[in-house]
């Protein structure tokens, strides 16, 4: 004996669109910033050099794109504003994306930025 579906007059609750679009539950700019503060790490600077990603041209145009961080109104959101924006600025320069390719440049770098931190 089957028992009859008991039907439902009211519509479906209505569903929240959020306008900005996720990607693996983050935001576009969450992204850029968590990969931008990365970028304070000589190490890690090192490593796109190893894989040769700083001689990509899209990959420097992006590095360039990420240059607004550099702006007053996102600086607040870098936690260390100094090596990052710096990481940054030196990024833009074709030498330097060579040179980090060097384990001892990006050593002398990590120590600086670690002097720089303290006060030194």
């Amino acid at each position: 004996m089957n028992a009859p579906v008991p039907t439902t007059t009211t519509s479906p609750a209505p569903t929240t669109t959020n306008p900005t679009p996720l990607y693996g539950g983050f935001s576009r700019f969450e992204l850029e910033l968590e990969f931008v503060q990365s970028l304070a790490n000589p190490f890690y600077l090192n490593h796109l050099a190893s894989q040769h990603l700083l001689q990509d041209p899209a990959f420097v145009a992006y590095l360039g794109y990420l240059q607004y961080f550099s702006r007053q109104e996102y600086i607040k959101y870098l936690n260390y504003p100094g090596p990052t924006l710096k990481a940054l600025e030196l990024l833009q320069q074709e030498r330097f994306r060579q040179e980090i390719l060097s384990p001892e440049v990006a050593g002398a770098l990590a120590s600086g930025w670690a002097e720089e931190s303290r006060g030194a």
